[in-house]
């Protein structure tokens, strides 16, 4: 029982790492189709913010809970500025944005090394989250149960806009029918431009967690991009709910492969269990519902 409930919150650990990487791309990539490789950089700036709120404020405690709406903001404010210099030209190009803002990723990459110098930075973890808690006769890590906190609190404020918000209405009506949208009065180009802010605001945030785990560098997201992309596609383009379900499996899946292989391995049959459930279910676990007779 020690070993299942080890891998239990394995699985959910690792898994909301893969929901806070795949939150804000789920919401970019299923409303404009926009295929964002500079994603992962927007979780790196993110990391950086956190180093550099804490170089300003000496308290870890104290840094970390700033570090979060800030490390917000600074993936907001770089996301909205690639839709509106490149991104908003190339709508009805799909696979030039996908060259771009790669490009635009190696850009964020090179920067990253300028200021901050290639080799990797840490951030010190909060004295409060030192330690692990018990749970279940298990010692739980208190920086693990933060991240998981986050994600939950992400994906539920996330839903509230959605639902709630004339923003989520727009958005949501815009998801069904830009066309029927526009016609009813709504600003999809301003939609557009709000929801680029808040994904790449959640990218942000999730580079701020992620200095928990571990050292920081120029490549951060280029280590998570893959695995956002592969949540989000299992689990229904622009759903949810889907990338919700998408990354909790993946990553109890994934932590109960590696638990009788190899971190290697476990990514290879990973992706082979998502390509054969995409070979089956094209659409992912939650379908788009649409208007569109296309």
């Amino acid at each position: 029982m020690d070993a299942l409930y080890s891998q239990l919150f394995a699985g959910l650990s690792v898994g909301s790492v893969l929901l806070l990487a795949a939150l804000g791309l789920a919401l970019t990539f299923g409303q404009m189709g926009v295929i964002n490789m500079a994603h992962g950089e927007f979780m790196m700036a993110g990391a950086y913010t956190a180093y550099v709120v804490q170089g300003a404020i000496a308290d870890a405690g104290v840094s970390l809970l700033v570090s979060l709406p800030v490390g917000f903001l600074v993936g907001g404010l770089l996301g909205l500025l690639l839709e509106v210099t490149l991104i908003s030209r190339m709508y009805t190009r799909p696979l030039d944005t996908l060259l771009v803002t790669w490009g635009v990723a190696l850009v964020l990459q090179q920067l990253a090394r300028d200021v901050f110098g290639a080799p990797n930075v840490d951030v010190r973890a909060p004295s409060w989250l030192s330690g692990a808690v018990d749970v279940l006769g298990l010692a739980v890590p208190k920086a693990r149960l933060f991240i998981i906190g986050v994600a939950v609190v992400s994906v539920v404020a996330l839903a509230l806009v959605l639902k709630l918000t004339p923003l989520g209405r727009r958005i949501r009506a815009t998801v069904t029918n830009r066309d029927l949208a526009e016609t009813s009065g709504i600003s999809t180009r301003a939609t557009d431009r709000l929801t680029f802010f808040v994904g790449s605001g959640l990218a942000g945030v999730a580079g701020v967690v992620l200095t928990l785990l571990g050292s920081i560098g120029p490549t951060l997201g280029r280590n998570y991009i893959v695995d956002a992309f592969l949540v989000v596609v299992a689990g229904g383009i622009g759903q949810l709910r889907g990338a919700v379900i998408a990354a909790f499996a993946l990553g109890l899946l994934q932590a109960g492969i590696e638990y009788t292989t190899t971190a290697s391995i476990a990514k290879v049959l990973v992706f082979v269990v998502i390509v054969a459930f995409l070979q089956a279910r094209p659409q992912g676990l939650v379908q788009v519902r649409t208007r569109s007779l296309a």
